[in-house]
């Protein structure tokens, strides 16, 4: 499992509560005053990865006005990025005169080392969300660029915003499936995305280190893959042609990675046949059913690929997962990200987080 630490007021004698919030939430992210009109019996509840230099939390909590002002950053700053995408609950950002509103489509972006006041939640809603902290270093951002994010509401209903914020919330709901050694790479993972969705929205491509536009182009090859299984005639020519590059230039990142095209939707489809056969919910769906639905053209096909891949057949292994005979469940991808909506025939069209 990831590191994490866990936070929860119930845990807390009423009274205390909201300071050990402010003391927790001020050592996690950086000092900021914080008031609220719930400090007599405060409810919050966090949970925060870390990921190397990287930190991921989730987070719920009742209304609070928090300010980072000039003094608290003369005082201390870890020259961070902010990011947050609220789930439920307003979010408003307040810098000088310019007010800002986030719903769950977008993504607040604040810089620790400019004053910044925040209001969450309101007097009839907790406010709820993810949230991701990065050293600006990582970043390789002019200065002049991310002041122009922090003005801004960053769209998850498509592209890099949409694969960032699936990220964040499928990382959270499966800690469990990763070993402490896995935060590093996760954490260059949520660098990576965060570079490019920086970069796309500022239309400053260049800014982005070779290896980072790879790596982020192999995320959305990917994501791309897993939301077009289902299509029998998926080719590496379409996945090519979507993304705008040759077919060989796509067969080389697979080979780069000791894959091939063809080879990765095969698994891919096998990995999503085998969660549908170990899900309680889909046993009334048969075998054959689960194989056409995952992109297989016959069940003898998908039968003799599942026993290659997984020593038994299809029939044994949900067996085996009904009788809780199997060791565990791997997830669907090894990177925790749960694909936006990508059709082959058009561009993203996620519904956000």
């Amino acid at each position: 499992m990831l590191s994490e630490t866990v936070f929860r007021s119930d845990d807390v004698p009423p009274a205390d509560r909201f300071e050990r919030w402010r003391e927790l939430v001020n050592q996690a992210h950086a000092p900021m005053d914080m008031t609220s009109d719930h400090r007599e019996d405060f409810r919050a509840s966090q949970r925060l990865l870390d990921l190397g230099s990287v930190s991921v939390w989730r987070t719920a909590f009742q209304s609070v006005c928090c300010r980072r002002t000039p003094k608290l950053i003369r005082q201390s700053d870890p020259e961070g990025v902010h990011l947050s995408l609220p789930t439920n609950g307003p979010l408003v950002t307040v810098r000088g005169d310019h007010e800002i509103v986030y719903d769950p489509y977008s993504l607040c972006v604040y810089d620790t080392s400019r004053p910044t006041e925040l209001h969450a939640g309101d007097s009839s809603n907790l406010h709820a969300g993810v949230a991701l902290e990065i050293p600006k270093a990582l970043l390789h951002l002019p200065g002049n660029m991310l002041e122009k994010l922090t003005t801004r509401r960053l769209s998850v209903r498509e592209g890099f915003g949409a694969l960032l914020a699936h990220f964040l919330t499928h990382l959270m709901k499966g800690t469990g499936s990763y070993q402490p050694s896995d935060g590093f790479r996760l954490g260059t993972v949520a660098v990576d995305l965060v570079s490019a969705l920086f970069a796309h929205t500022l239309d400053a491509d260049d800014i982005l280190p070779p290896e980072t536009r790879r790596q982020t182009l192999i995320l959305r090859i990917h994501a791309f893959i897993e939301l077009n299984l289902v299509d029998r005639a998926l080719t590496p020519a379409d996945i090519a042609a979507h993304h705008h590059i040759s077919v060989r230039y796509l067969q080389l990142l697979f080979q780069q990675q000791g894959k091939t095209v063809t080879g990765w939707i095969r698994r891919r489809r096998l990995e999503r046949c085998r969660e549908d056969l170990a899900d309680p919910s889909q046993l009334a769906r048969s075998i054959r059913a689960v194989a056409l639905r995952r992109g297989f053209a016959t069940s003898a096909d998908f039968s003799r690929a599942f026993r290659a891949a997984y020593g038994m057949s299809p029939s044994e292994y949900r067996h085996a997962a009904r009788a809780g005979d199997l060791e565990a469940i791997l997830p669907a991808n090894a990177l925790g990200i749960a694909p936006p909506a990508v059709q082959k025939n058009g561009g993203d069209i996620s519904s956000g987080a």
